[in-house]
């Protein structure tokens, strides 16, 4: 996140914040902000911090730099080519500034959470918008809560549209990002089970999502999946906006019809206001079009119209490791999934290779899912459920929780070939017995899964 923020002089700031000027001069630009000495990237950033600060020779290379502090300094402490800026509370100073500065820009903002799909869902509004507007967005998935600052500080006069993924950890999340982005559209896009660590039940992550509903602007727009059954447990009552549905009801004011997997895609037609539209998303499985559903009506209430939409999506890049599917060892197809892994995704794929696998020997390779806490027991045993509704010719676990997976989708009744490792290198010996040229493989695992990730460029056909 290089871009910089529209730049403010410290008088400016100091205003704004209700600061004294201890040191430096009123005139000083400032074009970066920070909260954290680690957030401090470049020259010209204003910290706002309630610590004192020791070790000023590890920021020099960032000087000019202007503090707003509440620590009360001895002149000779203070380096040259530090503006000092004194404020009663720290954190009240910061929020300040940032109210301020959401303030000052008047544009369409999306916040985009859900389980599955944010990422997605956000660079397919980035990739239509940017035909001929400036557009700022979270970067691939970086979405941590300490990057919002920064995201914020992306906006500058130039900015048309901004889009931030809004990712729960734990509840308080949500609002907190609307905090900073205060959107005008919210989206979310469905919700699973996830983050059950700090959520601790699966009714207060379902409340951690819907915070999205007080953080859009009540003369704003909420965009819904609305087959999604975890999303519907929402109390939308108190939201005063216009709440749009997206899926395959009637009901939905952008309803997909003739849903059809094609080259590398889907196709499927959208009717909206009693016209239909044909549209083609690059990206396998019926999820891909929900995601893109979600797409077109936050564009569509920026002002892009359907078809000019449709025909940016043709072009959309989706991402590796996205149910990608590549040649693999001995002639087989493999499907590489191992993007993330929720029991969301881990359904959508198993459609996936279910819809392209028909008439070959299927082949599931399931790693271990994170972030469940003490719900890792229950959320593995549904992942059970969900391989054995969708059925597999073989299934490989990896990992010590993900054999949960295995024996539960047995005792459910599963009868094919099952294979539980502790790592991937057993496994590769396994494949390379027992797959070919009529076989599928489904690799579905987490990026921070080394074992699942080393397998999935093993599994590749070298070139």
């Amino acid at each position: 996140m290089n871009k910089q923020m529209k730049s403010h002089t410290v008088g400016n700031i100091r205003t704004i914040i209700s600061g004294e000027l201890v040191q430096g001069s009123d005139e000083v630009l400032v074009k970066y902000g920070a909260y954290r000495l680690k957030q401090i990237k470049n020259q010209n950033t204003i910290l706002f911090t309630d610590k004192r600060i020791i070790d000023w020779r590890s920021l020099k290379k960032f000087f000019p730099l202007v503090l707003a502090t509440e620590w009360k300094y001895n002149k000779d402490e203070i380096p040259e080519n530090v503006t000092v800026i004194q404020v009663t509370n720290a954190d009240e100073a910061y929020w300040k500034f940032v109210h301020y500065y959401r303030s000052l820009f008047h544009i369409p903002v999306v916040a985009i959470t859900g389980t599955s799909g944010k990422t997605t869902t956000k660079e397919m509004i980035k990739h239509i918008l940017s035909a001929d507007r400036i557009v700022t967005a979270t970067s691939l998935t970086s979405n941590s809560r300490t990057a919002n600052l920064q995201y914020l500080l992306s906006i500058d006069e130039e900015t048309d549209a901004a889009i931030f993924e809004t990712a729960v950890g734990s509840p308080g999340d949500v609002l907190k990002a609307g905090e900073y982005f205060k959107p005008t559209i919210g989206i979310i896009t469905n919700i699973g089970a996830h983050h059950l660590n700090y959520c601790k039940t699966l009714e207060a992550y379902i409340e951690a999502k819907g915070e999205m509903l007080q953080i859009v602007n009540p003369a704003g727009i909420l965009i819904i999946n609305a087959e999604d059954s975890n999303t519907s447990k929402i109390n939308m009552s108190s939201f005063k906006g216009k709440i749009i549905k997206v899926g395959t009801h009637r009901s939905c004011h952008f309803r997909a019809r003739n849903i059809q997997y094609c080259q590398d895609g889907m196709e499927f037609s959208v009717k909206h206001k009693k016209r239909n539209y044909q549209v083609y998303v690059p990206g396998l499985g019926v999820h891909q079009v929900y995601n893109a559903l979600a797409a077109i009506a936050a564009v569509y209430e920026m002002g892009v119209t359907i078809p000019e939409a449709a025909y940016q999506l043709k072009t959309f890049r989706k991402f590796n490791k996205q149910l990608q599917v590549v040649d693999g060892i001995n002639d087989s197809v493999i499907i590489d999934d191992t993007w993330s892994i929720t029991t969301t995704s881990l359904e959508a794929a198993l459609k996936v290779l279910n819809e392209i696998g028909k008439g070959k020997k299927k082949v599931a390779i399931i790693g271990t899912i994170t972030d469940l806490g003490s719900w890792g027991y229950i959320i593995h045993e549904q992942a059970g459920d969900l391989i054995y509704q969708n059925g597999v010719d073989v299934l490989i676990t990896i990992g010590e929780h993900a054999s949960i997976i295995a024996e539960h989708a047995v005792k459910r009744g599963l009868t094919s070939p099952v294979y539980t490792f502790r790592n991937e290198v057993l496994v590769l010996n396994l494949l390379n017995k027992i797959i070919d040229s009529n076989t599928i493989v489904l690799i579905k695992g987490d990026m921070y899964s080394q074992p699942i990730i080393e397998l999935a460029a093993l599994l590749r056909k070298k070139k």
